[in-house]
Formats: C-alpha cells, structure tokens, sequence
C-alpha cells in the first residue's frame, strides 16, 4: 500500500503581516514547508501540496513534489479535495504547512495507529500548558467521540486538557468519502476538515488519536509564534550537535541551520551564526561571534573571531582565518593563513601561503568577476591588493602596500608601489609652517 501525505499550504502571512506566503517563513535557515516536507518524505511514499493562486514560490520549495492549487480558499476540507488525485491505495494524513516542526517519529506513529485496524481515522492530538483557544478533543474508553471548537464549548468541555492538533490520518477510500460529505452550513460558510470526524463517527467507525508533543504541534500565525518555534528547533539543533560531541561554550547564543554538519570534536564559542549550507570537520575552532554560510571547512582549522565565510568558500585542513577576514567563493590549501582584516573573494589560495593583514582580492571591475590565483607557499604581505585577474605564483613574495596588476612568477618578489623619499627637517619646517593654525 502506498501512503500519501498532503500538505497544506494554500495560506497567506496575512495574521503575519506579510507579502510571503506563510509556508515560506523560515525556521533555522528554511522556509516552514521545507521543514515539513523532510519530515513526510522519511514517513510516506507520496507527498501533494495544496498551494493557492500565485504560489509559484512555494511550488518551487515543494519541488519535486506535485502541488494542486486550491483557486478559492473555501476552507481546510475543501484545500484537502484539491489533492485527491494524489491519493494512493493506502493511508492518507493531511498535515499543515503552519505546523513545520512535526518529527519523522510523530508520523510514524499516526501511521502505526491507523495500522492496528481497530480506529478507521486517527488524528494528532497533544495537552498544551495553556489550552487556551484549542478545539478540545472529546474521549470515551480510549476513542475520540467529538472535536468542540472552543467557541461552541461548554465549561465542562473547556475544562478538558486534550487539543485538536489538526493532523487526521485514514484509508484513502474514506478520507475521499468524508471530505465529499463536509458542508459548509456554518457561521464562515467553509468547508472544515475537522468535520470528518463526525462523519466516520455518524458511520459507525472508530476514532483514534495519537498524542504528540505540544512543541511539535503548536501553529505559527504570528511573527511571536515564529520566533518561539526558532527557539524549538534551535534546542532541538544544539541538543544533537552537542550529543554528537560538538562543544558549545555557550549553546544558547549559537545559532544553527537545519542543515548544518558538524563532526565530533569542534568546538564553537558564543555568538556563532550558521547560515544555510555549511559542514565543519573534525576537531575544528570557530570563534565568537564568526558568521558562516554555504562553506565547507576540513578539519583541525581555526576560524574568527569576528570572520564571515560566504557562499563558496572552501577551507582544506588546518587552515587559520583570523578576525575580521570575509571569504566569498575562495579555496584555501592546507595549512593557509589570513588571520587579520583581509577580503578573498574569488580566489585560490594554495597550501601553505600566508595572507597579510589588509589584503584584498579586487574580484570586481564593475561588470564581472574575475579570479585571483595564489600559489603554495606564497606570502601576501599586508595591505596588498591583487587586481583580477592575476596570478602569485608558488613561493613569491608579494612586497607589503603592492598593488599588483600582472602575474607574479613562482619564487619571484614582486613590488608595486611609489619609491619611498625622506626629507630631512622638513616635519619641523611644517609644524613651524601651520603654527596658530589649529582650533
């Protein structure tokens, strides 16, 4: 039997207060579908996203999955239909794109509920600290009579702790039944795919629930609920670098990526922020308050404090990126150093050479990028700038304050830079000069 998952993602960041799409916030560096969508394609054998009109980018953040799109928002039921012709022959959960932080587990679970062929619709229900608002999930000897929307409920039925998450899972046949059967009769005049539930009750059919961690479930309609689940799958992030024998001096202000690869024994000092797409090898020192994004970085390197590594760049081991030093689309050899207040973009930097501080790689010329080819062993002194496209040979010296235009041979000493003068007395003839001037 193939098993189907169907996301809904049909929303706007309207309660947000924003032009995206809610499915396209991010959470640890990716859009809240994304999130979702890693965790359904470790569970199901098939995944539609219900999308609404205009949603090209969150079609392409559904890629390669197939999207249907729901053109009136008439409500969660009816997003659901939409995707009926990806239903297969086995089992069906219709998930929310609002709810991202859902885990492979939890799923697995509702699956292995419905598979016990006892309850023909199992939902996710979970017992938040403050119930608050939540439809209250209604139980009797271990099934689920009814969904009260808090609204409609009694004191008594507001009184009950077990929350409607949102997430029904059933055989394809019935879920297709039972979505065909919801009506709109109500104050909004939408179709609720809560409703369900009454119809397989109505059937005779038992509900099940399966409970889940209130983080897990908790929605996002707000820019505050946003930063909560960040804070969640933050935890979640340093919980399993650090048991993976990643070392955080100061977890809480580390700041990972979903994707973030960290091997044992690197160690990460406060205020380090990992954008999307990065991998650390082992026994690696990132220091405070050092950004990193789309990098690769070998083992046994040091890096910052203070550096930012853009998209690109790729350190080899045992390489030392100093303070204040940016990479963007560099390669560094084995062993390279730029430990102070330079700028290699677009760059080469074999094994070995030394990069002085104030360094700069000149990769623009206002209409394209050009590369800049360092060799091994080579030593850059301080406040050079290499102007693209050039190359600095094997073991050349490039002499401090050079502006270099042209290759360098390997092994040469290249200068470029105005014949140093001294003129004696002439700095107290100047003093003399401007006396009575100042202030």
């Amino acid at each position: 039997m193939t098993t189907t998952a169907v996301i809904l993602a049909a929303g706007h960041g309207t309660r947000m207060k924003s032009a995206a799409p809610k499915a396209l916030h991010r959470i640890a560096g990716w859009p809240m579908l994304r999130h979702l969508i890693t965790s359904c394609e470790q569970v199901f054998d098939r995944i539609a996203v219900v999308i609404g009109p205009g949603m090209e980018a969150v079609a392409e953040a559904a890629a390669p999955h197939r999207c249907f799109v729901q053109k009136e928002r008439l409500g969660t039921a009816h997003a659901a239909q939409q995707a009926a012709p990806a239903f297969a022959d086995g089992d069906v959960a219709v998930l929310y794109a609002d709810n991202p932080l859902i885990r492979p587990a939890t799923l697995r679970r509702l699956l292995e509920r419905r598979a016990e062929g006892d309850a023909a619709l199992v939902l996710l229900a979970m017992r938040p600290e403050n119930p608050a608002r939540y439809g209250r999930v209604l139980t009797d000897q271990g099934y689920v009579n009814a969904i009260v929307e808090y609204a409609d409920a009694g004191d008594a039925e507001r009184a009950v702790d077990l929350c409607n998450a949102g997430v029904f899972c059933a055989a394809a046949a019935d879920l297709r039944r039972w979505l065909h059967s919801v009506r709109n009769d109500n104050a909004s005049r939408e179709f609720y795919l809560t409703d369900v539930v009454a119809h397989a009750r109505a059937e005779g059919e038992r509900v099940a629930w399966v409970e889940a961690s209130p983080a897990e479930v908790a929605g996002i309609n707000s820019r505050a609920e946003l930063a909560a689940a960040e804070a969640t799958m933050q935890g979640w992030l340093r919980a399993a670098a650090m048991d993976a024998g990643v070392t955080m001096t100061d977890p809480a202000s580390v700041f990972l990526s979903a994707d973030t690869e960290l091997a044992a024994d690197v160690t990460i000092g406060p205020n380090v922020v990992f954008g999307p797409g990065v991998r650390v090898g082992r026994g690696t020192q990132i220091n405070p308050f050092s950004h990193l994004e789309g990098c690769t970085i070998g083992e046994d390197c040091i890096i910052g404090p203070f550096a930012r590594l853009r998209p690109g760049a790729e350190l080899e081991s045992q390489v030392h990126i100093g303070n204040f030093v940016e990479l963007k689309a560099t390669r560094m050899g084995r062993g390279a150093k730029a430990n102070h207040l330079a700028y290699l973009g677009d760059s080469e930097v074999g094994g070995g050479s030394n990069i002085g501080a104030g360094t700069i790689t000149c990769n623009y010329d206002g209409f394209a990028k050009h590369r800049t080819r360092i060799g091994k062993g080579a030593f850059i002194g301080s406040n050079a700038a290499l102007v693209a496209p050039v190359t600095v040979g094997d073991g050349a010296i490039v002499a401090a304050g050079s502006v270099i235009t042209k290759d360098v041979e390997p092994d040469a000493l290249a200068f470029a830079r105005a014949r140093q003068s001294v003129l004696p007395e002439r700095a107290a003839m100047f003093r003399e000069m401007n006396k009575g001037k100042k202030g």
